[in-house]
């Protein structure tokens, strides 16, 4: 990926949402692998299970792309009518508005004339664009091409014991992986332990999805 694409997509989706799709599509994608009976299937059954966790994994990357469209659209919406009644509003009117659409920590920080002064940019402030399609078709990728890190292995080995230790392995370094960028992401000064902590995380989470039946 060119470094302009990779600045494009990085503008569509932020660290956290990237984290979280693929986390969300490697659970998903677990659910099929972890629960692979390795020692009685055949060829065939390997065939099935990648069907099954390829399609899977698809079909919810649609619905969770839609989804992030919607839910996005429908904040930013709110975002535009705030900001037109502040536009509307009386300096005092205004301040108080803006006030009360922030969140409560960055509240704390600003006293009266900084929400004043806030009021005042907003009223010159260009609305932003609600996310489209980049940005579905962001989330329904990251969902998709999750799957393929732990399904690979049993297109590469045709011994299924070895497939299947790849696989959850790879599973585990993945898990590793999208905690440490949590961990920056937060300004954590020990992203490594959070890393951990989401292999753990990620293990509980497909066990539960496997036990419900996911």
């Amino acid at each position: 990926m060119s470094p302009e694409a990779q600045s494009r997509f990085r503008a569509v989706l932020d660290p956290l949402d990237r984290s979280s799709e693929v986390l969300f599509g490697l659970i998903m994608a677990l659910t099929f692998t972890t629960t692979f009976e390795v020692a009685v299937a055949g060829r065939a059954d390997v065939r099935t299970m990648l069907i099954g966790a390829l399609g899977c994994n698809l079909a919810w990357g649609i619905v969770d792309g839609v989804m992030f469209v919607v839910t996005r659209s429908v904040e930013k919406s709110r975002f535009h009518s705030r900001i037109r009644a502040v536009q509307a509003a009386r300096a005092d009117a205004a301040a108080r508005i803006l006030g009360e659409e922030l969140p409560e920590d960055w509240r704390a920080l600003l006293d009266a004339r900084d929400l004043e002064r806030l009021a005042a940019r907003a009223q010159s402030l260009p609305l932003a664009v609600p996310p489209r399609l980049p940005a579905g078709a962001a989330v329904c990728i990251l969902v998709f091409l999750s799957t393929f890190p732990v399904t690979v292995p049993f297109l590469l080995f045709r011994n299924l014991y070895l497939a299947a230790r790849v696989s959850n392995g790879t599973a585990l370094v993945m898990l590793f992986v999208i905690g440490t960028s949590l961990g920056r992401h937060a300004g954590r000064q020990r992203p490594r332990l959070v890393g951990l902590t989401m292999v753990a995380l990620g293990m509980v989470l497909s066990a539960i999805a496997i036990e419900l039946g996911g």
